[in-house]
């Protein structure tokens, strides 16, 4: 799990969407968190890189990546759930893929489909025989 360092992280609040009766319209509950991945000390180079890559969609030219979370009422909530989800993002980026294997095609397997085929066009044969009269 990520433990990213508070000082690096931006909050900005502004009111939510949705229901939620007067709450929604007097309270800002939307929490959006911003990291600077490029100016961050927390990761190497090649993670930085890696995570602007996975990540382009969600980041500004600057590096910066930001989510945005109000599903709960209160800010606190909020606040706690985009840290959560950025969190996942970038895990979710650092994590690298398992190389696939190169395997061949199994003897048995080249033989079934080769007799597939001849019995597929032994059926056409006969097929077009039956028009032909002697």
């Amino acid at each position: 799990m990520i433990q990213l360092p508070q000082e690096e992280l931006v909050f900005k609040v502004s009111r939510s969407s949705g229901p939620g009766g007067q709450n929604v319209n007097k309270v800002n509950t939307r929490v959006t968190v911003f990291f600077d991945v490029a100016g961050s000390t927390y990761f190497s180079d090649a993670q930085k890189n890696r995570i602007l890559n996975r990540l382009a969609s969600r980041a500004s030219k600057a590096g910066v990546i930001h989510t945005a979370s109000q599903r709960h009422r209160s800010q606190k909530a909020n606040r706690k759930a985009a840290i959560e989800r950025l969190c996942s993002l970038l895990e979710e980026a650092l994590r690298t893929r398992a190389v696939r294997k190169k395997t061949r095609v199994p003897r048995w397997a080249k033989e079934r489909r080769l007799e597939e085929k001849k019995k597929r066009g032994a059926l056409k044969r006969q097929r077009a025989d039956r028009d032909v009269e002697y």
